[in-house]
């Protein structure tokens, strides 16, 4: 009988459908919400799967499963497990990078159309009985404006085809243009280098992988270049944006606002969730969501059904169908699906 080992079930409580997954390998969960590292070692020292919502995976504990097989995340992001040891150790790293595309690109576009028509602002005004809100200086109409997508993955396409129902004008940086060019055109989105499209983008959206190469990749030169009434949107990667960088130019006006879900300074995955102390928090030109881009019921369920399904094929001897670490040697060797 297999081990497996289930993270964050605190936070992220189990479901049955996950379980049905695992009977099919015969395996026997232990859940936990395993935050800190000495707590992952002491439950899954001995598991042959590791699954993962939302703790981090550091080497450190990867080198202590001397069994497991597979991590497999319950979802898409994987900038808090170690690859590189994983894939070193034998470890097959799974994820599932399209759970939530539409939830994502919705949320995008709830964010953008929440600041274009100062939705927030309304509310307030409403409960202060200021009817003369709706004269509000810097609502414009969303057709002619341009919205910056930075990245062209399945994530900012599934944004550029939503957004052309609102005669958004769109442009978009892609690491690797000649791979999107066909993507691009089906949408009308013209490819650009990322300085030209934070010059000229009126809303700029995040649609990137944290990596080394990613982090940071918005700092206070690039931010800079953007327009005074631009507004950074992103649901992707907090540090991907340089947040100190971010606050200042908001704090001094020099872009208009930001919307953003996901964030570098605030653990909104923290056991103890309480009011949050960080200079974003006292700004009133942002929008603040909880990191939710991604949640919906089915998408949460979707997100737990398959990552647990990629780790029982893992057991059962199989690749699974998203494997992170392509290049990895797996401890015990795995068989193509017919």
């Amino acid at each position: 009988m297999f081990k497996a080992v289930r993270l964050n079930a605190d936070t992220y409580p189990v479901d049955p459908a996950e379980q049905a997954e695992l009977d099919r390998c015969g395996a026997r969960v232990t859940a936990l919400e395993g935050q800190q590292p000495d707590e992952i070692i002491a439950a899954a020292a001995d598991c042959d799967a590791l699954l993962i919502v939302s703790s981090k995976v550091p080497g450190q504990v990867i080198e202590r499963l001397p069994r497991c097989r597979v991590l497999a995340r319950l979802g898409a992001g994987v900038d808090r497990i170690d690859v590189e040891t994983a894939t070193r150790c034998g470890v097959v790293v799974s994820n599932v990078p399209d759970f939530c595309l539409a939830e994502q690109a919705e949320h995008t576009l709830a964010l953008l159309l929440a600041w274009a028509r100062r939705l927030p602002y309304m509310t307030d005004a409403m409960r202060r009985g200021d009817w003369s809100a709706r004269h509000h200086p810097g609502v414009h109409r969303l057709a002619g404006q341009t919205l910056g997508l930075v990245g062209f993955g399945a994530s900012a396409q599934a944004v550029a085809v939503r957004a052309q129902a609102f005669g958004l004008r769109l442009v978009a940086w892609a690491r690797n243009p000649a791979k999107h060019a066909d993507a691009a055109r089906a949408v009308d989105c013209e490819l650009v280098e990322l300085d030209h499209l934070l010059r000229v983008s009126d809303f700029v959206s995040i649609h990137l992988p944290l990596t080394n190469d990613t982090r940071g990749l918005l700092d206070a030169r690039r931010i800079g270049l953007m327009k005074p009434n631009a507004v950074l949107i992103n649901t992707a990667r907090g540090a991907i944006v340089d947040e100190a960088a971010l606050v200042a130019a908001l704090r001094d006006k020099r872009i208009a606002g930001a919307a953003l879900d996901v964030f570098e300074g605030i653990d909104v995955f923290a056991l103890r969730p309480g009011p949050a102390k960080h200079p974003l928090l006292e700004l009133d030109n942002v929008i603040l969501t909880p990191h939710c881009a991604g949640s919906s019921v089915e998408s949460t369920r979707e997100s737990k059904t398959r990552g647990v399904r990629n780790a029982a094929d893992v057991l059962l001897g199989h690749w699974p169908p998203h494997v992170v670490n392509a290049d990895v040697q797996p401890r015990w060797p795995l068989t193509q699906r017919s």
